[in-house]
């Protein structure tokens, strides 16, 4: 569990700068480079993302039940991530409806992501686990709509969106979760999502 916390400390801390640490953020990206920034930002979140993968996996050999999910939660917790991983395309996608829309839908999709598995898992390890990226989420968004809001007087003119554009979003969304779902998450986490 400690691999797990630490995993979870090191990767949302780094990604919580821009919530909690705008300012020394800044100060560092202006005394030593965007490139030094994204260098030390990639080298944290990479080491909390292994700590995270290798934590839930030990602690998964050794359960801590809070409690049990009522029968189903796994195939509503699959059908959420439909949604999720829809999301995550938008981020990539230029001018998509849904990015244009939605402004951060990378972040949106954490937390349909993250509130899917709370709800399909019930162990400490899915607390922290799962608890941990949607608080995060919840916070992040709030901050980066903030950040929006203040940025909104120097934007420059608004891009339009293109129903290609987010087609194109939508069809490689519901593929790759497909085969996540399907195929991925039983091959790489061990668990069926559409199993008994």
């Amino acid at each position: 569990m400690t691999a797990l916390l630490l995993g979870l400390i090191l990767f949302l801390g780094v990604h919580s700068t821009r919530i909690v640490a705008e300012g020394w953020r800044g100060r560092f990206i202006e005394r030593r480079g965007e490139g030094a920034w994204k260098g030390l930002y990639s080298v944290i979140a990479v080491i909390g993302f292994v700590l995270i993968v290798w934590g839930y996996g030990v602690a998964r050999q050794s359960p801590w039940v809070l409690w049990t999910p009522p029968r189903g939660m796994n195939h509503l917790a699959a059908l959420l991530t439909v949604p999720a991983f829809v999301l995550l395309v938008a981020a990539y996608v230029p001018r998509n409806h849904l990015r244009l829309r939605l402004r951060h839908p990378m972040i949106l999709g954490v937390k349909l992501w993250a509130l899917a598995h709370l709800l399909a898992n019930g162990t400490v390890a899915d607390l922290l686990l799962f608890g941990s990226f949607l608080a995060w989420a919840v916070l992040d968004y709030r901050s980066s709509r903030q950040r929006d809001r203040a940025a909104q007087g120097a934007a420059g003119p608004a891009a339009s969106a293109s129903t290609s554009a987010t087609m194109v979003t939508v069809v490689v969304g519901l593929l790759l979760w497909a085969g996540f779902a399907f195929w991925a998450h039983a091959r790489w986490i061990g668990v069926a999502p559409f199993g008994a």
